[in-house]
C-alpha cells in the first residue's frame, strides 16, 4: 500500500516543521487574533474546500455582522446566506447557524472542549473538531485537512485515494503520530500552512521543504503523483429553464427548499425545458405572462454534477392570486439595497435582466 518510510521521530518531525513555522509560517490570519473557539469554528468552516485569500474578506465580514455565538445563534437565515454567497457549498452556512442555535440552547452559547460532542453538532467533522481544540484550547488533537493529507501522503508515500477508508486510517494514525504534546497550536497552525505554501498540489516547493530529505515520495521523485487521485467519473448534466418573471421592476423570486443544491437561498422559478413556459406559469403560479426569447444557455458545476441554465424572460401580464409574497415567493427590486441570500450565478442574472427593464 505504500513505500517503507524512512525514519524520522515524531519529535524530529515535528521540530522540523515548527523551526519552518517559526521562520516563514502565516501569522497574522484574521482568526488568528484572538482565537476563540466560536472565532476557529467559524473560519475552520469556511476554510474547508475554500483557500485562505478567499476566504479572509468573507471572514472579516462575517465576524464584524456576528462577533460572537449569541449573535449568529439569533441571525436571520436569509443574512447569513447573504454574507455567505460567493463562498459556495452553502450547506456549510447554514449548518454553523444550527450549530450556534444548539449550542445556545444547549450549552448556554460556550463551545464544549470535546472532540466527541463537537463531532455530534451539524458539520463539524473530526479534523474540524481537532482543530478547535488544538487552535483555541491548546489540547493535543490531530487534524486531517485536505493541506495535511497531501504533506503526509507524500512524506511517506502512501498509495491510493485518501478517501478511502483504509487510507484515510493510516493518515488519521500518521497524524495522530507526529502531532506534538508541546506548541500544539503552533504545530497545528504550521502543519497546515506547509500544506498550503510548501507542499503545493501541482508545483510543491520542495527545495525549501524541512522534511524533503526524509519524504519518500521526494526521493523517489513520485511527488506529482501522490496523493493519488480520486477515481475520474463523468459527471451527470442536469438542464433547467430559470425565469425571469418581471412586472414592471419587480421580478419574482422564489426560495429554494432548505437541503440540497443552494438550500434556503433565494432563486428564480424553474421549470422544465420542455414545458410550455406560458402554461407553466398559469398552472404553477397563477400568472398570465408573455414569453420572450431565451437567453443563451450557461454551465454552473457543482462538485457532482453541471447544471445547465437556460434563462427565459417574461413579461408578467396579469396575477391570478396564487404567487403572493411570504415563505415562499417575494417580488424583488434589484434597483434597491436587499440583502436577501443568493448564489452567485442567480444575482448576476438579476443584474442582468435589471440593465434591461
Amino acid at each position: 500500500m505504500k513505500s517503507e518510510s524512512r525514519q524520522l521521530t515524531p519529535a524530529e518531525f515535528a521540530r522540523r516543521v515548527l523551526d519552518w513555522f517559526d521562520a516563514h509560517g502565516r501569522t497574522q490570519l484574521p482568526w488568528q487574533e484572538n482565537p476563540t473557539p466560536y472565532r476557529v469554528w467559524v473560519s475552520e468552516i469556511m476554510l474547508q474546500q475554500t483557500q485562505a485569500a478567499t476566504v479572509i474578506p468573507y471572514y472579516q465580514r462575517f465576524m464584524a455582522r456576528f462577533p460572537d455565538l449569541p449573535a449568529l445563534a439569533a441571525a436571520e437565515l436569509d443574512e447569513v446566506l447573504r454574507l455567505w454567497a460567493g463562498l459556495g457549498y452553502y450547506a456549510r452556512a447554514r449548518h454553523l447557524r444550527q450549530t450556534a442555535q444548539r449550542l445556545r440552547d444547549q450549552y448556554g452559547s460556550a463551545m464544549p472542549l470535546d472532540s466527541a460532542i463537537l463531532q455530534k453538532l451539524p458539520g463539524i467533522g473530526r479534523s474540524t473538531a481537532g482543530a478547535i481544540l488544538a487552535l483555541a484550547g491548546g489540547q493535543r488533537q490531530p487534524i486531517l485537512d485536505g493541506n495535511v493529507k497531501r504533506v503526509l501522503v507524500r512524506f511517506a508515500a502512501v498509495d491510493g485515494w485518501p478517501g478511502q477508508t483504509q487510507v484515510l486510517a493510516e493518515l488519521w494514525a500518521l497524524a495522530d503520530r507526529y502531532t506534538p504534546v508541546e506548541r500544539v497550536a503552533e504545530y497545528t497552525q504550521a502543519i497546515m500552512d506547509l500544506g498550503a505554501l510548501v507542499c503545493t498540489p501541482r508545483r510543491p516547493h520542495c527545495q525549501v521543504c524541512p522534511l524533503a530529505k526524509d519524504c519518500v515520495a521526494h526521493a523517489e521523485g513520485r511527488e506529482l503523483e501522490l496523493p493519488t487521485p480520486k477515481p475520474r467519473r463523468e459527471l451527470p448534466v442536469r438542464a433547467v429553464r430559470m425565469l425571469l418573471l418581471s412586472a414592471g421592476e419587480q421580478i419574482l423570486l422564489e426560495r429554494r427548499p432548505p437541503v440540497g443544491i443552494w438550500g434556503g437561498l433565494w432563486s428564480l422559478p424553474e421549470c422544465p425545458l420542455e414545458v410550455d413556459v406560458a402554461d407553466w406559469c398559469r398552472e404553477r403560479l397563477g400568472l398570465t405572462v408573455r414569453v420572450e426569447p431565451a437567453w443563451r444557455t450557461f454551465r454552473h458545476t457543482f462538485s457532482h454534477f453541471h447544471l445547465e441554465i437556460t434563462p427565459t424572460p417574461a413579461q408578467v401580464v396579469e396575477q391570478g392570486g396564487v404567487v403572493m409574497e411570504g415563505e415562499r415567493f417575494v417580488w424583488y427590486n434589484s434597483r434597491r439595497f436587499d440583502d436577501r441570500g443568493m448564489a452567485a450565478p442567480v444575482r448576476r442574472l438579476l443584474a442582468a435582466l435589471t440593465d434591461e427593464l
